[in-house]
């Protein structure tokens, strides 16, 4: 049964949240009306009162402390001044972005049937006109009036039980939903869904791997497409031009024994461009056939217009798990550039085509097998940022990081774990002053720039401890990020020098996002279990 707790009624009356609006949310960067700030996902603003000189000026305002001991990885949405965000797992709250005043709390409490493979979060919601879109835990998509947090509609995508669930921020494109099922570590089969955003009808439905007849099944040996995975974890990207939607697609399953899977395995850790208003896969690009490491490909599309090799095109950027970024045509999906941002064993290099030269031995064994990157990948869900400004493209990156890859036998039982292995890390856990202490051997955090045209590395700022921060960059060449030393910093986007830092106490696992109110430039950042408010010092 869902409860609805009300507050206070919102009294900002903010204007209807239009697509035309979404489309060009760079024009009003005093609102963040979408989880990487525009559809192109390049998690970049173009706030001016906050820069290199005054950052150290920069004081707490506020603090959302949340009802919930999971982790805190939603982005917040700001409209007209109004800020909601979602605690887990699916509590939608509206509060004052100025003050951080609570107007209303919706709560929903997830079917105990909910199966989750790596926590009880959301990562944020979606808004069209006055209505907001969360996807659930336990598979539902729920429309909630933005003023009063009251439900519109609620339809269930699909079922829990099996292991589906939804974790991301919906994207709009249109006058649809789009949404995609997590849950490949329970053996379902992944799909994305398009919803009527004003009745929660279903206007189409993408299989993430392909069933009989559609091309790609061969790709799969025996019926071990059924239970393959390929999952949706991070919200896509939308290009009005190419009216294409960029997803990211997760790992083939079971994770860690491949044996009974032959063949590449589409679309699991691939990036696939669907036309918007059908469904229809116009191209797509795998990363990692055949996967057996779990570097499932569901990091944001950011998508950049530039100049490359004399030309101007339609790019695609992206951070792979895998420990290679690309750069791809967004347009045909052919491949232009891939090189490793981190350590990387498994392959020797990326072929012409951009597929990996897999090395034999690399593989998951009986006794185990140490690769780079380990299971974590190089970077995972946590959002990279492009800065136009810059030029630079800016990851997140978990460097030395290895795993031991054992596999195990395993037979698919509906609502139970299908993973057929247990990775651990060659480094055991360490805590406190061993962190601080650690050496680089035993792996490390660090945020790297690179000049996506040439592949050099422009700078790096190192951490005691790996990060699942996202990036935030400003016209201003600040950029923003956390780390798991509950650190959140403000660095010089373009040399990488630290300018300021503030203890927040706990984790950053969300992405930085600005926005003003009343002319006030204000910087928000999840931390542990609270969001983190800061505007310059008056």
């Amino acid at each position: 049964m869902k409860l609805l707790s009300l507050l206070l009624i919102a009294p900002a009356l903010f204007g209807q949240v239009t697509f035309d609006r979404i489309l060009n949310a760079n024009k009003e960067p005093q609102n963040w009306i979408t989880y990487s700030g525009t559809e192109m996902s390049q998690r970049h603003s173009l706030l001016s009162q906050i820069t290199p000189a005054n950052v150290k000026n920069l004081e707490l305002q506020w603090v959302f402390q949340a009802h919930s001991l999971e982790k805190f990885e939603a982005t917040p949405l700001v409209v007209d001044g109004v800020l909601y965000t979602v605690q887990a797992p699916n509590d939608v709250v509206a509060m004052d972005a100025a003050t951080g005043r609570v107007f209303w709390v919706y709560e929903y409490p997830p079917s105990p049937e909910a199966l989750v493979c790596c926590g009880r979060v959301n990562r944020g919601l979606a808004i069209l006109n006055d209505t907001l879109f969360m996807g659930t835990i336990d598979g539902h998509l729920i429309a909630l009036d933005a003023k009063s947090g009251r439900p519109i509609w609620n339809v269930t995508v699909a079922k829990a039980g099996a292991g589906y669930s939804l974790m991301h921020a919906p994207l709009i494109v249109k006058d649809k939903v789009i949404v995609g099922t997590a849950g490949g570590e329970f053996g379902i089969r992944g799909f994305l869904a398009a919803y009527d955003a004003r009745t929660g009808k279903e206007a189409w439905k993408f299989h993430t791997i392909p069933g009989p007849g559609d091309p790609g099944h061969e790709t799969w040996a025996g019926d071990s497409w059924q239970h393959g995975g390929a999952s949706v974890w991070v919200t896509g990207s939308y290009d009005p031009q190419l009216n294409l939607t960029y997803w990211g697609i997760g790992n083939p399953g079971p994770d860690w024994n491949s044996d009974n899977r032959e063949g590449a395995n589409l679309y699991s850790d691939s990036v696939v461009a669907l036309d918007a208003d059908t469904g229809k896969l116009r191209w797509y690009f795998q990363f990692s056939p055949h996967d057996d490491f779990d570097y499932d490909s569901v990091q944001v599309p950011v998508l950049a217009d530039m100049e490359w090799k004399g030309k101007l095109r339609r790019v695609m950027l992206w951070a792979n798990r895998n420990g290679f970024y690309y750069v791809l045509d967004r347009t045909t999906g052919e491949f232009l550039q891939g090189k490793p941002f981190a350590k990387v064993t498994w392959t020797t290099g990326l072929d012409d085509s951009g597929h990996p030269v897999r090395i034999a031995t690399a593989n998951p064994s009986r006794e185990g097998t140490l690769v780079y990157p380990g299971v974590q990948g190089a970077t995972n869900w946590f959002s990279p940022s492009y800065s136009p400004h810059t030029g630079f493209f800016y990851i997140d990156t978990w460097e030395n990081y290895g795993s031991i890859f054992n596999k195990l036998p395993a037979d698919y039982v509906e609502g139970r774990r299908y993973t057929a292995g247990s990775p651990r890390s060659p480094v055991p856990s360490l805590t406190g002053a061993q962190v601080l202490n650690r050496t680089e051997a035993e792996g490390y955090g660090v945020v790297r720039a690179f000049d996506p045209k040439t592949g050099e590395r422009k700078w790096e700022f190192k951490m005691a401890d790996v990060s699942m921060s996202g990036i935030l960059t400003t016209t201003t060449d600040l950029l923003f990020a956390g780390g798991r030393e509950g650190y959140f910093w403000a660095l010089d986007a373009r040399t990488g020098a630290e300018l300021w830092r503030a203890s927040v106490g706990g984790e950053v696992a969300s992405g930085p996002m600005t926005y003003s109110v009343n002319g006030r430039q204000y910087i928000a950042v999840s931390a542990g279990n609270s969001l983190f408010t800061f505007a310059l010092r008056q």
